[in-house]
């Protein structure tokens, strides 16, 4: 019986498919963890965050923030934790200390993670946990005023703080977490530096592995193997093979790879909580000439991306600049497809997709410490697409790479 690398991919993980196969003894080896000498997010530095926040509630005239369990809360206070039917939340005055709201049951895991504050609220079942939030805000010596709401709060928990504290005027809070969120810290580009490099160093290390007749689910399986082992945590990991490549998220369609074979791979890790988001195109055997002026059509536009956005350049120019680029090649116009049917990029951090984007009509400017992804791609429906991503940050000398874009479609990582 042949024993094929897809079949290894199912039975045996990475180390035996490695082994069997005959790919060299390095990298039959176990990979090393190139997380292991990071380090999280200071309970100082979740301090700094919080008191900016609190600054830039009372220069907008707010009372305080709620925020609900996701990455928000992680942010100001370390606790991560899960949404469900039953509120935990906490509440940033602005002044004086936090409070976090949570069942009486899910207290002692949630001081497990909470950093900084120790008021910790709780409700039992029969009771209501809006009347903590209340009761927060009145021991705070906040009677009436404006309280402020982070952008993914689910509307079930905006309307029962509304109905507790009626004297409040709920208000939308995205311009106070992304007043502090937007600009990342050394720290926190640290770890997205480290969540890009494994990421990357994955894709180098499966893409000599992959061989005729894998399929999409087995590559996927290869990437995140390999991720995990070199100590990021898996976000997502897409391969798209074939016709599938023309649609940027692909089909239900069962694809293999065969020679001539387009493959895009969409992969990410976080290391912790900061993330990566890169994605790879290539073909599988030689490039046919459309292969090939696509996919350095789609590598010139990631080039001109890097080059327009510059500080003081509005996000949504980097998206105009290349698409009248690829409207100049034939393609859209504008995100009709063939052509690039997608925004050109979006913010990044603890979060894959983060405000603001690369999209027409975004006017915010282009400031030391946000963070995007450049990811044009060109999708010709039926046939196959090729998509470029890679994250860049703005620093005070203009855009800087987390990783080097990739050189060509005959070598995709160098």
């Amino acid at each position: 019986m042949t024993i094929t690398k897809r079949d290894l991919i199912k039975v045996s993980g990475l180390a035996g498919l490695a082994t069997a196969t005959g790919i060299s003894a390095a990298k039959a080896q176990p990979l090393q963890n190139m997380a292991s000498d990071t380090q999280p997010i200071s309970a100082d530095e979740r301090r700094a965050r919080i008191a900016k926040a609190q600054k830039l509630m009372r220069d907008q005239g707010i009372s305080a923030l709620l925020v609900e369990a996701g990455s928000a809360m992680v942010y100001f206070t370390g606790i991560n934790w899960w949404r469900s039917e039953r509120l935990t939340g906490v509440v940033i005055p602005a002044e004086g200390d936090i409070a976090v709201v949570t069942p009486f049951f899910e207290e002692p895991s949630i001081r497990e993670s909470l950093e900084v504050g120790d008021d910790v609220r709780t409700w039992n079942e029969h009771e209501s946990p809006f009347a903590l939030v209340a009761q927060i805000l009145k021991d705070r010596g906040l009677k009436r005023g404006k309280l402020a709401i982070e952008e993914t709060v689910r509307h079930f928990v905006v309307d029962g703080v509304a109905n507790a504290a009626p004297n409040f005027k709920i208000v939308p809070g995205q311009n106070i977490t992304r007043g502090v969120r937007l600009y990342k810290s050394p720290a926190e580009l640290a770890l997205m530096q480290k969540a890009n490099d494994i990421t990357l160093a994955a894709y180098k290390h499966i893409h000599p592995m992959i061989e005729t007749g894998m399929t999409q689910q087995d590559i996927s399986s290869l990437m995140s193997a390999t991720t995990s082992s070199l100590g990021g945590s898996v976000q997502f990991s897409m391969a798209l093979i074939g016709e599938s490549s023309a649609y940027p998220h692909g089909s239900n369609k069962p694809q293999t790879v065969q020679e001539g074979s387009i493959i895009l791979m969409d992969c990410g890790c976080s290391v912790h909580d900061y993330e990566s988001d890169i994605s790879r195109t290539w073909v599988f055997g030689e490039p046919t000439t459309k292969q090939r002026k696509v996919w350095n059509t789609v590598k010139h536009g990631q080039e001109l991306a890097l080059e327009t956005a510059q500080l003081g350049v509005s996000a949504g120019t980097v998206d105009d600049v290349v698409r009248r680029y690829y409207e100049a090649e034939g393609y859209g116009p504008g995100y009709k497809t063939p052509g690039l049917p997608h925004r050109l990029g979006h913010g990044i951090g603890m979060d894959g997709h983060e405000p603001v984007n690369f999209v027409h009509g975004e006017e915010t400017k282009l400031t030391p410490g946000m963070c995007f992804s450049n990811e044009p791609g060109i999708y010709i429906f039926g046939e196959f697409g090729v998509r470029l991503e890679d994250c860049l940050y703005m620093t005070e000398d203009g855009p800087k790479l987390f990783t080097a874009l990739s050189p060509s479609i005959d070598k995709p990582f160098g």
